[in-house]
Order: C-alpha cells, then structure tokens, then sequence
C-alpha cells in the first residue's frame, strides 16, 4: 500500500475544517471495519492506491491571529469557520503558521513558504483562500512551484489555465491542477445537467439564472469579490447547444449568516417545446456547502500526490471534471480521456 499523501494548505477555513474532519471521520469507519465501498458519500474509495484516509495535513498557513500559532485541530474551529463538529478526534501535531499577508511582502513570503514546505515534504499545496485574491493565489503557486510540490487551486482565480505558469509546472515536472471546484453536488453541476437536457430534449431555452445564499465567509466575501466567480460558474455551464448569452450566475445573491455553512440555492430554466408552448422549471437545493468542497478536494489532492508520485507533470486530465475551469474548457476532455487518465494513476496502487 503507497505511503499517505503529505498535503499542506493554505487557508484554514471551512473547507479545510471539512477535509480535516471528514479524513478522521472515514479513517475511524474503516477502523470499525466497513469497507471502503460502502463508506457515504464516496465515489471513488482509492485513486492510486489511495484511500480518503490516507491523506495527512502536513503544513498549514493562515494570516488570521485567531488562527496563527494553533495547533491546526484547534484552529479550524476559529471563528469565523462555522462549519460544524463531527464527532472525531483530529490528529494534532501541526501549527499554522503565518501565510502572505499582503501583495507588498509576497516576495518574502515566498521564499519563507518554499522553506516551510520542503522542511514539512509536502507532495501536495492546496489552496484554498477566499475568492479575488489573485496575487496571493500566484503567490502561493510559486511557493509550491519552487518547493517541487504539486498545486491544487481551489478558488476562482487564474492559475491552472494560466498557460504560462502550466508550462513552468511541465517543466519542473509538477502537477498543477486548477481552476475552481466542481462541488460535490452544486449548483453548476445541477444547473449543466439541465441546460444539457433542455438542449438534448430540443427545448428552446429563452433564459435561465440560478442564485446562491450562504452563511459562511466564502459567501460574505463574494458580495464584494464576485466577478471572478461567476465567471468560473459560467466556464462550468459552457456546453454544445447552450447559448450562454441567455444564462445569468449570482454567485453570492445574499449573505445569511443564519444559513452558517449551509448553501442555499435556486434554478429556473426557461424554454419553449413544440409550437412554441412554454416550459418552465425551478428548483431549490439545499447543501453543507463545505462538505460539498471537501468531497471534491478529496479527489483532487489525491490525484496530485498520484501524478506526482508517477511522473505525471502539468494539469492531469483525471481532474477536469472536478473543476469548474479546467484549462481550455470542459469541451477539450472526453469522458473516456477522463476515464483513461484515472485508470492511469493505478500505476501507483489500485485505483
């Protein structure tokens, strides 16, 4: 069996407090002896080898004082993280320490996060801060980039589809997986599906929109820093027979600190069928908007730690589901090309 990957992050907020939790939550099932296939809400229990549990948070970074200094089992349950308690006990043993405050020290920064990651032998960077901070997210990738470390971009920002920095990570031999999660179950997946159904039932879509309401930081920060989010939900949407000039996105069309982590979100769909009559679809969904982060950067730091370990380098295909921006779009991936990459990283252990 391969080796646990070495996962560091960058921003201990809800989504990491979800990873943290939910790796302890699994590692304690499989302890009481249920099998990997029947563990909830997993889809795939080994990706090289492997399992959900077999990731170890190595290295942490946040600029919050509430944060800094904390052993990382305490720190992700600072306010403002308002993800809940599982009932698990998170290992200790890793203190988080200082990231990039601002752009004007993201030199030095840089260098002390190289230093900090090759002393924790991080495989995999992720990186998970709010949204609209391109410079940290740069930042952060040439931390990981000069560290030898694969990077997984959680966020909106431009990274991974950034065709320079792709070809530097080729070139140093390092997976860069990026841009933006595919949650687990959201609402660009559900909000795709339909377009795509409209468009293959020959439904003549003549508008559509959904709108997000949350309770946590990620949301607050959107209302400010939204443009680059809905540009990302767009780039999920993108697809044959779907005119996007007739879709609208509202990342953040209310922040409800009531709601906590809790996502709420609404869909209409539009469209007219045979002679010209009207169609008309709404729809409510309603998540842990963190678990639905946590169940796909699952996947995507244990694909990182796979590729890295077989040699694959630059953005691997197994992922491009999984985002919501992969580089050059989702029309460039098959899903047999998708299927292949997965089968691929079995060279590491069972996928």
């Amino acid at each position: 069996m391969p080796s646990p990957a070495r996962v560091a992050v960058a921003g201990v907020g809800n989504n990491v407090s979800a990873l943290a939790q939910g790796i302890r939550y699994y590692a304690d099932l499989g302890a009481q002896g249920v099998p990997e296939h029947a563990f909830p809400g997993v889809r795939r229990p080994r990706i090289g080898g492997l399992a959900v549990h077999d990731v170890d948070l190595v290295a942490a970074y946040d600029v919050q004082p509430e944060k800094v200094g904390r052993d990382l089992a305490d720190a992700i349950f600072q306010a403002p993280n308002n993800y809940p308690r599982l009932d698990v006990e998170v290992p200790r043993g890793v203190v988080v320490e200082p990231g990039i405050a601002t752009e004007e020290e993201a030199r030095e920064g840089i260098g002390r996060i190289t230093e900090s990651l090759r002393a924790s032998a991080a495989e995999v960077f992720l990186y998970s801060l709010p949204t609209g901070m391109q410079w940290a997210a740069s930042a952060y990738a040439e931390a990981a980039l000069a560290a030898g470390a694969a990077f997984v971009n959680c966020t909106p920002e431009t990274v991974g589809r950034d065709q320079e920095m792709l070809g530097r990570y080729v070139s140093a031999g390092a997976p860069l997986l990026g841009d933006d999660l595919a949650s687990h179950f959201g609402t660009s997946i559900l909000h795709r599906a339909i377009l795509a159904l409209f468009a293959e039932r020959g439904i003549t879509l003549e508008s559509s929109y959904q709108l997000n309401l949350g309770g946590n930081e990620d949301f607050r920060n959107l209302r400010e820093r939204g443009s680059s989010k809905r540009e990302s939900k767009l780039n999920a949407l993108a697809q044959e027979g779907v005119p996007l000039d007739k879709v609208d996105v509202v990342p953040s069309a209310g922040y409800v600190p009531l709601l906590h982590d809790n996502k709420v979100a609404y869909v209409n769909v539009e469209g007219v069928g045979w002679a010209a009559t009207p169609v008309s679809l709404d729809l409510k969904l309603r998540v842990q908007d963190s678990s639905n982060a946590a169940g796909v950067i699952i996947d995507l730091v244990r694909i990182a730690a796979a590729a890295r370990r077989t040699g694959d380098k630059g953005f691997i295909t197994a992922a491009a589901a999984l985002l919501k921006s992969p580089p050059g779009g989702h029309s460039v991936y098959t899903g047999q090309e998708i299927f292949a990459s997965f089968h691929a990283l079995a060279r590491t252990g069972t996928a």
